[in-house]
């Protein structure tokens, strides 16, 4: 008889609800299904969920539950089984979706999702996944909510442009629109305020980011956004993951005499990626090194956009370096020639961006790179 090694569950979650299959693996490396079924996706369904995985696998034997990073509907399921020891790993829909591929299920819905997902904790060692710190939690809310009152914003000030220069301008038009801009102004503020007082109230991190916060060009809004986002890069072990979680990893497209474009995949987190596109124009002009690198891209390519891309890959690593070291930020640390920098940092291709790029000094979180950094980040 086969000898149980392990447990695995998978759950599809959605919004309302959950799917869940628990599967087996044995030493022939053979997985079986035991049992599955659909539950409610609130506390009560959470408890109903855990006594029926307890009457379906044996005491004793490792048990692993699996999950997609769908949005947000599955962090409420991952605490819960957190907070009760249990070994939860939390897997990206395009990891998950390549696996049940490869494993010959062509048909998708909740069902054959959970089936596939517990098999693929089955056969793998996948890593633990940790809930974050409710200050990230908080910062993460806080840093969206300023993006897509930024977004707003844009929206409405294209369209008050718009109409102030038509042939004909209607002034009730124009005065709802100047309010709405007034009042998302007020609401930025005020994130922007909670930001900051988040950040205080923990001490770590109040005092990693203000070391972060010497470079000319980086303050605390782009800092925040990318340890929110990354969950104070618990889960990273190099920066090559940090890389491919943000979209900044390079695939290439050759094959025999074929030869594609290269480009950055994008396939990760918009968020930092959105966040680091004006600090890269900043720090460019106030930090040599990154104009230098940036020099060089450009230089090869002739394309300036790959230069800012080369940049913005750069500061996510001097941000996750920063972090994991805690120490504070000096320019004149290691530098590098020319020969020193990744090839990949040069093989960034796009074929969707405007080659128009702007040159003013400002940042993303609109301070001046040139004020000292007690005024970029004020903390006491």
């Amino acid at each position: 008889m086969n000898r149980l090694l392990r447990y695995s569950v998978g759950t599809d979650i959605s919004k309302d609800k959950f799917d869940a299959c628990i599967s087996s693996i044995d030493d022939l490396q053979q997985v079986t299904i035991k049992a599955s079924r659909t539950f409610k996706n609130n506390p009560e369904g959470f408890e109903d969920f855990l006594t029926w995985v307890k009457r379906h696998y044996k005491q004793g034997l490792p048990i692993s539950y699996i999950m997609e990073a769908t949005g947000v509907y599955y962090e409420k399921l991952a605490i819960f089984l957190s907070n009760n020891k249990c070994y939860v790993s939390v897997v990206l829909p395009g990891k998950s979706k390549h696996y049940i591929k490869s494993i010959g299920l062509k048909t998708k819905n909740d069902k054959i999702d959970s089936k596939g997902l517990s098999r693929m904790g089955a056969e793998q060692r996948l890593d633990q996944w940790k809930p974050y710190s409710k200050s990230i939690y908080r910062l993460r809310s806080l840093t969206r909510q300023n993006e897509s009152l930024n977004k707003q914003k844009s929206i409405y000030t294209n369209q008050l442009h718009a109409i102030e220069h038509s042939g004909y301008v209607n002034k009730t038009v124009v005065k709802q629109i100047k309010q709405f801009v007034n009042l998302i102004d007020k609401q930025l503020a005020e994130v922007a305020q909670e930001i900051e007082k988040t950040i205080n109230q923990d001490i770590d991190i109040r005092d990693k980011v203000k070391k972060i916060c010497k470079v000319k060009g980086l303050g605390i809004l782009t800092v925040a956004t990318v340890i929110a986002e990354t969950n104070g890069f618990i889960l990273f072990k190099n920066q090559r993951q940090l890389v491919s979680y943000a979209g900044y990893d390079v695939i290439e497209n050759t094959s025999g005499n074929h030869i594609g474009k290269t480009k950055i995949s994008k396939k990760g987190n918009s968020h930092i990626r959105r966040v680091l596109h004006m600090p890269a124009f900043s720090v460019v002009k106030y930090e040599p090194h990154y104009k230098g690198l940036y020099e060089r891209v450009f230089d090869r390519t002739r394309i300036k956009m790959k230069g800012y891309v080369a940049v913005q890959k750069k500061l996510l690593v001097l941000i996750y370096t920063l972090w994991k070291k805690n120490e504070e930020y000096d320019p004149n640390y290691n530098k590098t020639s020319g020969n020193d920098e990744p090839k990949s940092l040069f093989s960034l291709d796009f074929e969707k961006i405007e080659k128009k790029v702007p040159t003013f000094a400002g940042t993303q979180d609109e301070l001046p790179c040139n004020e000292s950094p007690e005024v970029l980040f004020s903390l006491p």
